[in-house]
């Protein structure tokens, strides 16, 4: 079940730069690698729902039923240029200090909406570990959500690497608010672009 294949497969879905990952890097740019691993654990606890939904048979209603496909997505392009607009007109890390009103829980519920909103995540379950079921077996069900675990594993830890690199180079543009100022205006248009992209997607 947990074959090599699906072991390399894995790891380079999670290191395909998306949503959660261009979260987590963004978050431990500005923000230090605390809240970078609160953004990859909650990037990684928002597949959950997706990973429910395929097992209870909802992907195939979000796959035959263009108006739930359609609204999820609308709806996932809309929080992604709201995270466009607050990413750009965030002046606070710009001096690189803590800010108590956005702790660690408000990360975490970012990233699970960021991670829930995006309908090709359900999709994605439904499309890709039904193929490293082993056929005929007694638990499809289990083998299933074994499988999920170690993708979300593999995913947690690829996030947090992330994390940890952007925060590592955070230092050397502590004293460059020109260059934050690039960054923070570069993830905004990033996010922009994820939106549209989002919203341009079909089933």
């Amino acid at each position: 079940m947990f074959s090599t294949t699906f072991l390399l497969t894995s790891l380079v879905v999670a290191l395909i730069p998306g949503t959660g990952a261009i979260y987590t890097v963004s978050t431990g740019l500005f923000r230090g690698h605390r809240d970078s691993l609160s953004a990859a654990f909650g990037c990684t606890l928002g597949i959950v729902p997706h990973l429910l939904a395929s097992i209870l048979g909802l992907s195939f209603i979000l796959h035959l039923s263009a108006v739930a496909f359609q609204g999820l997505k609308f709806a996932g392009a809309a929080y992604l240029l709201y995270l466009a607009w607050a990413t750009w007109q965030d002046r606070g890390g710009l001096e690189f200090r803590e800010r108590p009103e956005a702790g660690t829980g408000q990360i975490i519920v970012k990233a699970i909406l960021l991670s829930l909103l995006n309908p090709k995540l359900t999709l994605f379950f439904l499309a890709f570990l039904p193929h490293f079921v082993s056929s005929g077996s007694a638990s499809p069900i289990s083998q299933f959500l074994g499988l999920s675990l170690v993708f979300m594993a593999v995913t947690f830890v690829v996030f947090v690497m992330y994390g940890l690199l952007a925060s590592g180079i955070r230092r050397y543009v502590v004293n460059s608010p020109r260059v934050l100022l690039w960054l923070r205006r570069s993830f905004a248009a990033v996010f922009a672009g994820l939106s549209v992209e989002l919203a341009l997607t079909e089933r």
